[in-house]
């Protein structure tokens, strides 16, 4: 298993807030500087963690020159860098990796995001429909690999046309490209483009049943895939303990912020946001074993937690790893220190084989 952590660059505290846009964040006692974002990559790799993933939206920095600013401190860790297909040429893109990789000692990993906010598209000058977005995906993840072969090449799609594009010399190394996505055109993707598929924490039944469904749909193509998956923790010493911070978080959660990010989830077009979304639709926000959604009442994207103790969260992972989960990224508030405590109280459990139950 490898496990990543998170970089909060729109800002940190203890509280949920949205990690992407300005609208429904949690008030941010901890801004997101250079030197903040160093103290949180340097905790992480001190606690265990291979690699960081950044955000990408309207309401965070540009995570290239964030996360090139803090590979300069954190000289170990992997960034996993947000690119937001459709936004920049992928030919620009495989030299901003070539320079990044050259900067950081090869230190790259690209999660490439389609987007599934169409008022967030719009607003920064995108307006194709949600199919037709992940068909551009396509087609820049095929660009982005062949620019970085170092052999020139031409390239004639819908979305792209490059005429003896390439890179003067290789990628070396070739930055994995990361990539998730719920709906049939964003699995079409996946598996004929990515290499590592990301996920948001549903149960575990659910993973299971995508990860077997993945695996069939990139055969189909010759190919094998990596899972990950993301999803939030929060780990006390006891149960008791980690439930009770579960409650201090859905305390902070006012009920405007709660309505307003209803409403803004309501307008989106991604059907991973939907599937998160309706699991905060119960009264029971324990979906399954020590998986509670009550993150996702406010925050896009992964919106649920594993809550309790050492042990049976080091359980529910090894549950996941079982249903086929290699990689998994996490995270928690505040993330520094939330990143030492899931380094002491986690991690080493997972380095011998865990009982699934």
């Amino acid at each position: 298993m490898t496990f990543h952590w998170f970089l909060p660059t729109s800002g940190d505290g203890h509280g949920v807030g949205s990690a992407t846009v300005a609208a429904g964040a949690a008030a941010h006692e901890r801004a997101a500087t250079v030197g903040y974002l160093a103290r949180v990559a340097l905790a992480a790799e001190k606690a265990g963690f291979a690699g960081a993933l950044t955000p990408v939206g309207s309401g965070c920095p540009d995570p290239w020159l964030l996360c090139a600013a803090v590979a300069q401190y954190a000289r170990r860790l992997r960034f996993l860098v947000a690119v937001r297909a459709g936004f920049t040429l992928p030919t620009l893109v495989a030299q901003q990796a070539q320079t990044f990789q050259a900067v950081t000692g090869g230190r790259l990993a690209l999660n490439v995001v389609t987007g599934g906010d169409p008022t967030e598209q719009r607003a920064y000058g995108d307006f194709l429909d949600h199919d037709e977005r992940y068909a551009r995906t396509a087609e820049y993840v095929d660009v982005l690999r062949r620019a970085g072969t170092g052999v020139t090449f031409d390239f004639d799609g819908e979305h792209y046309r490059v005429v003896a594009g390439g890179l003067n010399h290789a990628l070396d190394p070739a930055p994995p490209i990361y990539f998730g996505g719920a709906s049939p055109a964003a699995e079409a993707v996946a598996a004929r483009s990515a290499d590592v598929y990301l996920m948001w924490g549903e149960p575990p039944a659910a993973i299971a049943a995508r990860v077997d469904r993945m695996r069939a749909r990139a055969a189909d193509h010759g190919r094998t895939l990596r899972f990950g998956l993301r999803v939030h923790v929060i780990v006390r010493d006891t149960a008791d303990e980690a439930w009770a911070q579960a409650a201090r978080l859905l305390a902070g959660m006012e009920p405007a912020r709660i309505a307003a990010a209803r409403e803004r989830f309501a307008r989106m077009d991604s059907v991973g946001q939907a599937r998160m979304t309706a699991l905060t639709g119960a009264d029971e926000l324990e979906i399954a074993p020590n998986l509670w959604a009550g993150i996702g009442l406010v925050r896009e994207g992964a919106g649920t937690a594993l809550v309790g103790a050492p042990d049976e969260v080091a359980a529910r992972i090894a549950e996941y790893r079982a249903a086929g989960v290699d990689e998994f990224v996490l995270s928690g508030w505040p993330h520094v220190e939330e990143a030492r405590r899931v380094g002491d109280l986690v991690l080493p459990r997972l380095r011998e084989p865990q009982p699934i139950g």
